[in-house]
């Protein structure tokens, strides 16, 4: 799970965009580390290097840097974004679209 999760999911919160039940923003780091699954840090490569990744039909922030995260790393996404495939002729892994 990249950091960059955590950001958007705090932001949403707090702009009342997505509502959470029992847990809170900050208190996802703890579950997520609870249930086995690392979080990636985001590198000054990668958020220098952003600049690289193609704008086409994907405009969200967020979702683009997690796009470029992920091919920077050579790890597969886990995303049911169908918007997100469009980025697999650039290097994209992704399951679950």
């Amino acid at each position: 799970m990249s950091t960059i999760t955590y950001w958007e999911i705090s932001l949403k919160y707090s702009i009342r965009k997505i509502e959470l039940e029992g847990i809170t923003p900050d208190e996802l780091p703890e579950k997520v580390k609870e249930m086995g699954i690392k979080t990636l840090e985001l590198s000054e490569d990668e958020v220098s290097t952003f600049y690289k990744l193609p704008q086409i039909k994907h405009k969200d922030p967020f979702d683009r840097l997690i796009i470029w995260q992920a091919i920077r790393r050579n790890i597969t996404l886990i995303s049911k974004d169908k918007q997100m495939s469009d980025y697999q002729k650039f290097g994209l892994k992704i399951l679950w679209t």
